[in-house]
Order: C-alpha cells, then sequence, then structure tokens
C-alpha cells in the first residue's frame, strides 16, 4: 500500500490505516478522547508474544489510554495476513491495542501510554523489554 497513511496526517489517503475513532472529535476537544484505564486483553495463540511474557499476566492488562486514532478495522485483516500481529485488543475485541512481530528481537507497538503507570521500582513493561532486547537479554525470558 503506497499510499498508507493516517488520517490525522493525511486527510484524503487513498488507504486510511489509522483513522479517528467513531466516538472522536477533531472540534470538541477533551472527553471525546479515549481516557483512562482500560482492559487489554491478550488474543488466543500469543503465547509466543515477548510483551506478554513481560506482563506475566493471565489474559488481560490494564493500562492507560488518551488518544483519538486507532487501527481502521477495515485494514486488520490485511495486515495481518502480511505479518503484523494484533496480540492485544480491547475487552471488545474491536480496538487493536498491542501489535508486534513475531520474528523480529522486539518490534513491539501499542496504543495506550505504558509511561503513565511508569515506576522507579516498576518500570513500564514495553520499555523494559526494549532495554532488555537492546541488550540482548529478551531472548532468555522463560515461555508462560
Amino acid at each position: 500500500m503506497a499510499d498508507a497513511h493516517s488520517v490525522e496526517i493525511c486527510a484524503e489517503t487513498a488507504d486510511p490505516v489509522i483513522i479517528l475513532m467513531p466516538e472522536g472529535s477533531k472540534t470538541h476537544l477533551g472527553g471525546t478522547m479515549r481516557l483512562g484505564v482500560r482492559p487489554t486483553v491478550f488474543q488466543p495463540g500469543t503465547e509466543w508474544s515477548k510483551i506478554r511474557q513481560l506482563y506475566s499476566e493471565a489474559g488481560q492488562i490494564l493500562e492507560r489510554h488518551r488518544h483519538r486514532y486507532e487501527v481502521n478495522p477495515e485494514y486488520v485483516e490485511l495486515l495481518t495476513k502480511a505479518g503484523l500481529n494484533f496480540v492485544g485488543k480491547d475487552d471488545t475485541g474491536e480496538r487493536m491495542e498491542i501489535v508486534e512481530l513475531k520474528e523480529h528481537p522486539y518490534f513491539v507497538g501499542v496504543q495506550f501510554h505504558p509511561e503513565y503507570l511508569s515506576r522507579v521500582l516498576s518500570p513500564s513493561k514495553p520499555y523494559l523489554g526494549f532495554v532488555a532486547a537492546s541488550a540482548g537479554c529478551i531472548l532468555r525470558l522463560p515461555i508462560l
């Protein structure tokens, strides 16, 4: 998709892979965002996921959100067939929350803001994973 884009940056893109959420608004800011702590559910068959192993929780996590844009549901199947794994979705299964490339040392993207809940003695799992992968340590994580 040579013209794939986010409508936030290129409103007239032929392939709007990232779109304004249906309940979002460009004119009424604040309350129309997806805000607050929300669950992300790890999908069946994603036990291989590095980010899932880092969270080491049974099925779901809670992270803070603050956004108006999301992956366009019309492109999820195409992106999945191309190798982009949506390992975490919202509790309705409609919103893509965590994406990962299976064969990459650490290619993880999240829709939420893990830095909001990060603390000195309890660092953000996505950032911790990035640092561990950079140091070559992530491959030694046990499979849960």
